[in-house]
């Protein structure tokens, strides 16, 4: 089994090409973030994620959890990992250095959690979710939150979660139950059952801080009635002390296909009277607050795509440099080949390389984008946060699913082997495949998509994403005959996504039906042309170091020929796309449950 090597160098790489690491060191939010630093920081983290996090993945799916009315228990292995984590201080890369964070680019700390991510996937969930409370406090926490429960959320010490879904109330927060009374003195009592809850109980850390949606009296309907909750494990006394237990259990955890030693737990608050909660933000406004937390987790979990896409990538190339069979076609040797010299073990081999590297690059620029409309001002901020809104969707959307794939294309590559469980690609397969469904299933990011980021600026964000596209042509031509093959592909496919989407925008305004109806198909193809175009620009960046005399030609040539082979081999997809998308709701008025029914 290969041991995971953190893709330190691609990692570079792809910062200084397309996360505009350069542009981002010479603002004065990320100054301290120069390229320099930038290295020696992901050189650690990555030796760091290889020699602590890795060791405990296998041992953690075999091991799994221990639920008790007490509590969950995690393996040993990954308390002593997380241990290790706090003390080297990782949890606040990228959080406000006022509260004690490193301050780096979200850009940055994207690779870092690819490297985190790829070396233990369960693991990663609890510093994850962590993140994400992290971001919601420092966005909306009074000053007293932040002192009480951010400082420690940023070292670690403490973990978070968030508290959305509920048994009645999947995706459609609105129907949410859970209730939330004044107390008047400035705290509420909080009751109901939250589902699906990662880290909702565990044993690595001091407090758990709850994040949990909910109700109060006399709210509105729905989703504009919702309020946000810090609702602690563990009540913090004034001087900072850890107190007695809150009213909040976990009573079950779910048994899963994958991420074993991940707690998914069952949290019921207020079997007792209710647990004592504190608002974040303004009433019935914690929706606003949540998404904070949100769209953080949903390009988390598009990380997750790359990085257990490259883990079980590693896994697989190292096997067909070891494993014989059958001979080589066209070779002299009457002796059984290593199976990369076969065609087919190559083409999975590059198919999976080349979407890794775009599935990375479309993280890392969806991370630029909200670093650049953080450090920039006016309207230049204000068209990379439109790119990042814009993006967002498809980066948690089109990675997963891409990411399912590269796994399964993985096991694939073993053959007989990768169906038994001791070669251990097996496991990143089952863990990639909760990924395509949390954090807002994949259909509800292709609903977004087309229903809420096609119309910004009446179409105007889109309409300047697709020329910026379309302006790559005249470097892709002066690139001469080695890149022609991308030009054209490329091209071609931008010019179906074009027409894809003044489709989805004219028939949309007629009748939503229509658009939501062929939107899954659209953010596919929106992934891939999006993912040539990044490949296409790391493929010229490539030729641009060795037209100076880099001294790396083999793996400058390797990235040139994975854009290539994107180009060949996922680019022309979109056009079959393009019938898809534009199908309309017709068909899907033909038939009902009754009539799908086989018996």
């Amino acid at each position: 089994m290969a041991d995971y090597r953190a893709p330190v160098k691609d990692a570079l790489f792809t910062l200084r090409h397309i996360g505009m690491l350069e542009e981002l060191s010479k603002t004065d939010r990320y100054a301290h973030a120069d390229p320099e630093t930038v290295a020696a920081v992901l050189e650690e983290q990555g030796r760091f994620m290889q020699e602590v996090f890795a060791p405990s993945n296998a041992v953690g799916d075999r091991t799994g959890l221990k639920w008790s009315p007490e509590g969950v228990e995690v393996p040993q292995e990954f308390k002593a990992a997380y241990a290790k984590f706090v003390e080297a201080g990782w949890q606040g890369l990228n959080a406000e250095v006022e509260y004690g964070g490193a301050g780096f680019p979200e850009s940055v700390f994207a690779c870092a959690a690819e490297f985190e991510t790829a070396a233990n996937g369960a693991l990663t969930m609890a510093p994850g979710l962590t993140t994400g409370a992290i971001e919601c406090l420092q966005a909306w926490g009074t000053e007293e939150q932040k002192e009480v429960y951010l400082r420690k959320l940023i070292t670690g010490e403490w973990t978070g979660t968030m508290n959305l879904t509920e048994p009645q109330a999947g995706s459609d927060v609105g129907l949410c139950t859970t209730k939330a009374v004044p107390q008047g003195d400035g705290t509420y009592k909080v009751t109901g059952t939250k589902i699906f809850i990662s880290f909702g109980e565990h044993d690595m850390a001091d407090n758990i801080i709850h994040l949990v949606l909910a109700r109060l009296p006399e709210a509105p309907a729905g989703t504009k009635g919702i309020s946000l909750f810090i609702v602690p494990k563990f009540l913090v006394d004034d001087d900072g002390t850890i107190g007695e237990r809150n009213d909040v259990r976990c009573v079950s955890i779910e048994h899963k296909m994958g991420i074993h030693a991940s707690p998914t737990c069952v949290m019921s608050y207020g079997d007792d009277g209710g647990a004592i909660g504190y608002l974040v933000g303004e009433e019935n406004q914690g929706m606003r607050a949540m998404f904070t937390m949100m769209n953080s987790a949903r390009i988390a979990v598009g990380i997750q795509g790359v990085a257990l896409g490259d883990a079980a990538y590693q896994k697989a190339l190292a096997y067909s440099q070891e494993r014989r069979q059958g001979r080589e076609i066209g070779g002299d040797s009457k002796e059984p080949a290593f199976i990369i010299a076969h065609p087919d073990v190559k083409r999975m081999l590059l198919y999976m390389r080349s979407h890794i590297e775009a599935m990375r690059a479309l993280v890392v620029y969806n991370a630029a984008a909200i670093d650049l409309s953080r450090a920039l001002e006016g309207e230049d901020a204000e068209r990379w946060r439109e790119i990042a809104e814009l993006l967002t969707p498809v980066t948690k959307a089109w990675c997963t699913d891409v990411g399912v794939d590269v796994t399964s294309t993985a096991l694939q590559v073993f053959g007989g082997m990768g169906y038994v469980e001791e070669s251990g690609v097996a496991q990143h397969f089952r863990d990639m495949r909760i990924a395509p469904i949390y954090e807002g299933t994949n259909g509800i990011q292709a609903m977004d998509l087309v229903g809420r980021k096609l119309g910004m600026r009446m179409g105007g964000v889109v309409g300047d994403f697709l020329q910026g596209i379309r302006d790559l042509d005249d470097d892709l031509a002066a690139a001469g005959d080695e890149f022609a093959v991308i030009r054209t592909n490329l091209a071609a496919a931008v010019a179906a996504l074009s027409e894809a989407t003044d489709w989805v925008i004219a028939n949309g305004l007629t009748d939503p039906r229509e658009a939501l109806a062929g939107a899954t198909p659209y953010l596919e193809l929106f992934g891939i042309v999006t993912g040539g175009w990044l490949s296409a620009r790391l493929a010229l960046a490539a030729k641009g170091e060795l037209d100076v005399g880099a001294s790396d030609e083999s793996y400058l040539r390797a990235k040139i020929a994975g854009a290539r082979f994107f180009a060949l081999h996922h680019l022309p997809q979109a056009a079959g796309l393009l019938g898809a998308v534009t199908a309309g709701a017709g068909v899907l008025d033909e038939v009902d449950g009754e009539s799908l029914a086989s018996v």
